[in-house]
């Protein structure tokens, strides 16, 4: 399609003949193009059934009420989507029957969680998410988009979920092939997978061992700060203090939210020593959402809009605040606002003079390996309170080691379920609930749970390249400068560009 055909042209392109930052740009071009076959090849969209976010026949359920229509014309695109839904969803169970036909059945577990959330859906009349108020009167609006509800996209989905229990359910596999390797060409599509959310062409096997090496090093920083704050370096005594102390929860919502706001100013005040630039918009903490709080993840960020309209916010989940752990708050927080995807994304988008690709790439193992990083350098800047507060650093980090070891076990070497849920109990003070969720969304989105530790192995492998060929003339917000201020970057071309960085500034 066109995607492969923009990156049959880019490789067409001479690179002798361009600046500096085209080249990149070419590279940039080439590397999004490459991701979009393999991604096609993988036909994950033939068997992905289980959620809002991997699934396409539930995409439309998160997707579409985002958009509240704020003038009639858009008020009339948004019934005209409302009408296609049917169309759609029986394009997507055609799809799905012939790639399920050709042996792609998802396990059966993954199966489950589809039916239920389209019963949740459908059991919901009341709060339909896609019955929508426009922000501007349009007459007959309200009417006709009852009507579409009631006729074409709640039969729809009655028809897709009659799919899933009648067709796919009885065809699929059980816990204990779950993985992609178990499906036709598996390991194949696969390491294309991982070249998608890597942008590396690490395989598995080394992937795995990265995460073998990095959980047994991760377990001597526990044993460490263990004996200094419960006195005890035994792991399993650790996280179960990490898990059910009760003295580790946060009273309310306000507190919670309290913690990451004073976490993110500490940063925002030593941040000038560690970067040349900071963003002059200030991050704004929120609790998130009712509606996607109960179900909803720890803590996000979501990066201001284009025209200025919306500041930088993080979103922290205070759903339930007394059960949730205070330790990982800090680390959370450093992660998503700052250093980590405030101060990323806000440069990326201030980088006007670069082609928009560039400024929004969907390369997520740089996206994510930056959040990721930051949360070491806060430690470097000095920025967790307590002891306690680096057990959530360390938390975050065995839990991103982990997904290199299971996501590679699930997918290449053949574990099942079990195996996967009992490495994460093991080797992370992850609660059991929490790593039943995990474990899904791995074995529903192939590859995407690798990105976050190979991308802040390779900033941190650049870094050390740098520091080692500069010496005392290495200046970490220079470093910082270079690894932020060329937009959303592969990792490949991350290493190219800190290199020509190492090349000038030696010179």
């Amino acid at each position: 399609g066109a995607l492969g055909d923009r990156g049959v042209r880019a490789d067409a392109i001479d690179p002798a003949g361009l600046t500096a930052s085209e080249v990149i740009t070419r590279e940039v071009v080439r590397t999004h193009a490459r991701g979009a076959i393999d991604t096609i090849d993988s036909r994950l969209s033939g068997f992905a059934v289980s959620d809002g976010f991997s699934a396409p026949a539930l995409n439309p359920v998160t997707i579409l009420p985002a958009l509240v229509p704020d003038d009639a014309d858009k008020a009339r695109d948004y019934l005209a989507r409302l009408a296609a839904v049917g169309g759609f969803l029986d394009g997507v169970i055609e799809a799905q029957r012939t790639t399920v036909a050709d042996g792609f059945a998802p396990p059966d577990f993954l199966v489950r969680i589809g039916i239920e959330y389209v019963e949740r859906y459908l059991a919901n009349e009341e709060g339909d998410p896609f019955r929508v108020t426009p922000a501007v009167e349009v007459e007959g609006f309200a009417a006709e988009r009852d009507r579409l509800l009631a006729e074409v996209v709640r039969p729809a989905y009655r028809r897709y979920r009659d799919f899933l229990a009648e067709e796919v359910l009885p065809v699929s596999k059980t816990d204990s092939q779950p993985g992609i390797s178990h499906l036709p060409g598996g390991l194949e599509k696969y390491q294309g997978l991982i070249r998608v959310h890597t942008t590396t062409d690490r395989t598995a096997q080394e992937l795995h061992d990265t995460g073998l090496r990095m959980g047994e090093k991760l377990a001597e920083e526990y044993r460490e700060l263990g004996t200094r704050v419960f006195g005890t370096g035994e792991l399993a005594e650790i996280f179960d203090r990490l898990r059910n102390d009760p003295e580790l929860r946060w009273r309310d919502g306000e507190e919670l939210l309290e913690g990451a706001r004073a976490a993110i100013v500490r940063a925002e005040a030593v941040a000038p020593q560690w970067f040349s630039r900071v963003p002059d918009a200030k991050c704004e903490v929120e609790p998130v959402p009712e509606a996607d709080a109960a179900s909803g993840t720890i803590a996000y960020y979501l990066q201001a809009a284009f025209d200025g309209s919306r500041p930088g916010t993080y979103y922290a989940n205070t759903y339930e605040a007394n059960s949730r752990p205070r330790f990982t708050s800090e680390g959370i927080a450093f992660h998503e606002a700052v250093p980590g995807h405030h101060f990323q994304l806000t440069f990326a988008q201030e980088l006007t003079d670069l082609p928009l690709l560039r400024r929004i790439a969907p390369f997520n193992a740089y996206i994510e390996g930056w959040g990721l990083y930051a949360e070491r350098l806060a430690d470097e800047m000095g920025l967790y309170s307590d002891d306690v507060a680096r057990f959530g650093m360390l938390a975050q980090d065995s839990m991103r080691a982990g997904r290199l070891v299971v996501d590679t076990g699930l997918h290449a070497l053949g574990w099942s379920r079990q195996q996967a849920v009992d490495y994460l109990v093991e080797n992370t003070p992850m609660a059991k609930m929490e790593i039943e969720a995990e474990i899904d969304r791995y074995v529903a989105n192939p590859g995407q749970a690798l990105s976050y530790m190979v991308g802040r192995l390779e900033i941190q492998r650049v870094r050390a390249e740098a520091e080692k060929a500069l010496g005392d003339r290495f200046d970490i917000r220079a470093f910082h400068d270079v690894v932020l201020g060329n937009g959303i970057l592969p990792l490949s071309t991350l290493d190219t560009v800190v290199g020509a960085w190492i090349a000038e500034a030696s010179a």
